[in-house]
């Protein structure tokens, strides 16, 4: 027996909805669903995309109305969540949403972007400094864990279609990539990657600017970390590139039960 775990930032739920979110998640049947940027709160939206019949949802929404937030699907109810993170920066932004399973947990994770201003790029180094310790807390639990979510980092050359031009852009900066590899030189593994480790174009994400989604101009910012104890039961790992719910492609992986 095998699950699927799917993440997807959606840039905005409601027009996630717009463009077919509901009947996408009927016909994909994911086990699981991060999501990621709902850019709502659950009072603003219908039950179809708040509560669907047959799933259990819960959000972590932002403080700030119309920003971030992040939720879990899944068709099994969790035995329990755990909103927010350890720390207090960004904590009214709802970056980070845990579900735990009878043999698995999941988080919903979104990192923030620093693309917007240089105050913005700064918030999101104090993010990524302050988290680290809580990756490493997880681990030391003991339990199998997938962290999913848009991590807004690409953290290769061979994950964005222009390395050269980028490299002095929020998302692909010297330090922003040496964070990613310190994760997983602690042991976490971007199983996505290796599943498929020298497949090119392999991206999640396009700008809306000079029909980048057309030509593939993409950037792979979207990953599923595995503890190194579930990480090779991961069978399979997908972009799903033609969903057509937002700017992000949903990213699947497929894990053998224990």
């Amino acid at each position: 027996m095998s699950r699927t775990i799917c993440t997807l930032n959606l840039n905005g739920i409601r027009s996630a909805g717009r463009r077919g979110f509901a009947r996408w998640l009927k016909r994909g049947r994911p086990d699981v669903l991060c999501v990621q940027e709902l850019r709502a709160h659950e009072t603003d939206v219908e039950d179809d995309l708040r509560s669907p019949e047959g799933w259990n949802a819960r959000w972590q929404c932002a403080a700030k109305k119309g920003y971030a937030g992040v939720g879990v699907y899944s068709r099994a109810a969790a035995d329990r969540y755990v909103a927010g993170l350890p720390f207090d920066h960004c904590g009214d932004e709802g970056r980070a949403l845990r579900a735990d399973f009878a043999d698995l947990t999941v988080v919903s994770l979104y990192v923030p972007s620093g693309s917007s201003s240089p105050a913005r790029q700064k918030a999101k180094f104090q993010f990524l400094a302050e988290i680290r310790p809580w990756f490493d807390a997880l681990r030391r639990e003991g339990r199998p864990v997938l962290v999913c979510g848009d991590v807004n980092i690409a953290p290769t050359a061979l994950d964005l279609a222009r390395p050269k031009q980028n490299v002095k852009n929020s998302g692909f900066l010297p330090e922003e990539r040496a964070w990613f590899a310190d994760l997983q030189g602690s042991g976490w593994v971007d199983v996505v990657r290796r599943l498929n480790p020298e497949e090119p174009a392999l991206y999640s994400w396009w700008s809306n600017r000079g029909a980048a989604r057309e030509k593939d101009i993409g950037w792979r910012i979207d990953h599923v970390f595995a503890t190194p104890d579930l990480a090779p039961r991961v069978k399979r790992a997908w972009i799903e590139k033609k969903a057509g719910l937002s700017d992000h492609a949903p990213v699947w992986v497929e894990i053998e039960d224990a």
